[in-house]
């Protein structure tokens, strides 16, 4: 650890001597991070409001959305209260015979053992924006405090957005252990999250959720476009109902400074809980330092891209603010595929290491062939049009669609839930070209831009009410991608027609683009890309080196779970990979744990859907949290060892899940369910 003068300093917290002592000793003075814009702060009784549930309590969130008292103008409260449970249920699935409010939930205590309250947590929020001072950056970090903290043992908590999602979209996660375990959570929506920017009416979302025209919104603005007025009346006239996202659109490439993010956040937790509860200093005006990095246990956690947050702050630490990680499915891209091998069953796996650009572009070509019907099979007879599948009959077309995916990198395990992850990987792509190109809205590439659309698939408004609602309803990714160079005018990306083949096929001219300018090659006939195409493709692929992960983990403890039948973050592109490159990296110093969960997939919401084949993954987040706290607090208790967790699925939906389906984290697995790092070599069992 640094000294705590070292550690106060670089974060930016002055060691001012203050006044006299009697034995002339310096005050710790808690300084506010320059960073910072205006801190708003609300205390919550854990009654009629609370920190966890939006004051709905575990019966609220399994409620349908509640209703606004003036749909045009939902308040800041409200829309809070909303964005909760709207993220609760995107993350977890809230059925009871899944496990919600038996084995998780937030009625279920920090012991894992259900009861008979509510799950409402008193305590304080404090909301800022971290920003250049441009207005463009305009992150949002959140930090909550239970009122249950304990001073005596004090921890933080990350909780990074997963996804696109807000400031709450890890609520459901992290943020719920760590409130349930007295600690304080460190939220941030990592600069992708929720940021409706509609042309028709020019107008923002605020920090609280509430919108603003783009004017009134000012530096306020949660996401406002770089564009002129006139440009912007120019390309609402001629694309009614067209929006931007902040994701996609900030022209930030938010992702390379995730690490940042998350390290601020854990910032302003300490900055908040000195104020909270830090004596004033001898000026009567600030308060001296009590907790430090050096006296509270802080640990970056989250899943999904929140997951790759906390790994990248980890890296990224010089001022040790982070003591461990544990996180679940990460959305990690690691900075090389050489160097490392990995091995399932003795037999080396294919596409370790790809990065997201390459495989979402992949699957976005092949996921909806698979996901096609007989009678609307346009997507598999213009991939074999263009010699990019083979197959006499649909059926065959979508085998071949299949193999071809698992050669790529994917898992048998996935062939079940290929199809379901068609559109998933549609958005992605999408919306990851745009944001490592740092392309505008109106740039189009590849012939798309996003709206609400109809039943016909033609590009509408938002009516007033979905605006006003945008805060709490939408997950960070809006509207559907609009395929604006469809035969006979723009349509969903879904029912676009392709001009080379004037086939109903999904756009797919449009997902060919984008595959080629995620590889810079022509995927029909392999030439390398020229002119414009190529300019962009450039663009693209620095964008996404500048987010590679360099697997140095400095000799800080860690845990990364991951579900094997994980269809979107597959594991031979991610987790493994990344145990491969902290290998390379670290070494025999290395304390990173790899555990791999049977029947663990990227989407919670998808175990009552596949009960068949899907177990609820976050129960592992939770227990990998448990293990690092505990092994943090006593160095003696050991880390548990890389290993397979084999699961056991439900044969449907109404058959309660139990623990009996869901074993521990072993501290002792047995040899056939270990995974082993030698050298440079991982080994996962079958």
């Amino acid at each position: 650890m640094h000294t705590k003068k070292i550690v106060l300093a670089l974060a930016g917290i002055a060691l001012t001597a203050c006044g006299h002592h009697r034995h002339d000793e310096p005050e710790i003075i808690n300084e506010r991070p320059s960073y910072l814009g205006t801190i708003t702060a609300k205390t919550y009784d854990g009654v009629s409001d609370d920190l966890l549930t939006g004051g709905l309590g575990v019966n609220g969130l399994i409620a349908p959305t509640p209703a606004y008292a003036d749909p045009l103008n939902p308040t800041p409260a409200e829309l809070r209260r909303n964005a909760i449970h709207a993220n609760y249920r995107a993350i977890q699935d809230i059925n009871p015979a899944a496990g919600f409010t038996r084995l998780y939930g937030p009625n279920v205590d920090a012991a894992g053992v259900p009861t008979t309250g509510d799950g409402k947590i008193a305590g304080s929020e404090f909301i800022a924006y971290t920003d250049d001072g441009s207005g463009n950056q305009n992150v949002t970090l959140m930090v909550q405090i239970p009122a249950s903290f304990d001073v005596n043992n004090p921890c933080i908590i990350t909780g990074t957005s997963s996804g696109s999602r807000g400031i709450y979209g890890a609520i459901a996660t992290s943020g719920e252990w760590g409130l349930k375990n007295k600690c304080a959570v460190a939220y941030s929506d990592k600069g992708s999250g929720t940021g409706l920017y509609t042309f028709d009416d020019d107008s923002v979302n605020l920090q609280n959720g509430v919108r603003a025209t783009r004017t009134a919104a000012g530096k306020n603005s949660n996401f406002t476009p770089i564009i002129s007025d006139a440009d912007r009346a120019a390309f609402a006239a001629s694309k009614p109902g067209r929006v931007a996202f902040k994701h996609a659109h900030s022209q930030q490439n938010p992702e390379k400074d995730w690490g940042k993010y998350t390290l601020q956040a854990v910032e302003f937790a300490f900055y908040m809980l000195n104020e909270q509860y830090a004596m004033y200093a001898r000026d009567n005006t600030h308060h001296v330092v009590r907790f430090t990095p050096t006296n509270t246990i802080t640990i970056g956690s989250s899943v999904s891209n929140g997951a790759a947050s906390a790994l990248l702050a980890a890296e990224q630490d010089t001022r040790g603010l982070i003591d461990g990680v544990a996180a679940t499915e990460p959305q990690i891209q690691p900075k090389t595929a050489t160097g490392y091998s990995i091995r399932q069953n003795g037999v080396p796996v294919t596409g370790q290491g790809k990065i997201l650009i390459d495989y979402s572009t992949y699957a976005a070509l092949y996921q909806p062939c698979i996901a096609s019907t007989a009678a609307a099979p346009g997507r598999c007879t213009a991939l074999v049009a263009k010699g990019l599948l083979t197959g006499a009959d649909l059926a065959a077309q979508q085998a071949d669609a299949l193999a071809r995916l698992r050669a790529y990198g994917w898992l048998p395990d996935s062939d079940v839930l290929q199809a379901a992850h068609a559109l998933t990987n549609v958005l992605v792509a999408v919306t990851y070209t745009n944001a490592y190109g740092r392309f505008s809205a109106t740039d189009q590439v590849c012939g798309f831009t996003f709206a609400p659309t109809d039943a016909t698939g033609s590009p509408v408004p938002f009516t007033p009410a979905q605006r006003a609602a945008s805060f709490a309803t939408q997950n960070g990714i809006i509207g559907t991608p609009v395929y604006e160079a469809s035969v006979g005018g723009a349509k969903a990306y879904n029912l676009g027609v392709s001009p080379s083949t004037n086939l109903a096929d999904q756009s797919l001219d449009g997902f060919l683009c984008l595959r080629a300018l995620a590889t810079g090659i022509d995927p029909v006939n392999g030439n390398a890309l020229t002119g414009t195409l190529a300019e962009q493709s450039a663009r693209v692929r620095a964008g996404a080196a500048e987010v590679a992960a360099t697997g140095n983990l400095h000799g800080k403890p860690a845990i990364i779970a991951a579900g094997r039948r994980d269809t979107l973050m597959v594991v031979n592109f991610n987790s493994r990979a990344y145990l491969g490159l902290n290998a390379v990296a670290e070494g025999s110093a290395s304390q990173l744990r790899y555990v791999e969960v049977t029947n663990g997939n990227h989407f919670d919401t998808l175990t009552s859907v596949f009960p068949q084949y899907v177990i609820p993954l976050n129960v592992y987040l939770f227990r990998a949290l448990d293990a690092m706290m505990a092994h943090l607090r006593n160095p003696a208790v050991p880390l548990p060892p890389s290993q397979v967790v084999r699961t056991t699925t439900r044969p449907d939906a109404t058959t309660p899940l139990t623990v009996a389906n869901l074993p521990p984290i072993s501290l002792a697995p047995s040899p056939g369910s270990l995974i082993s790092v030698s050298g440079t070599t991982v080994d996962v069992p079958e």
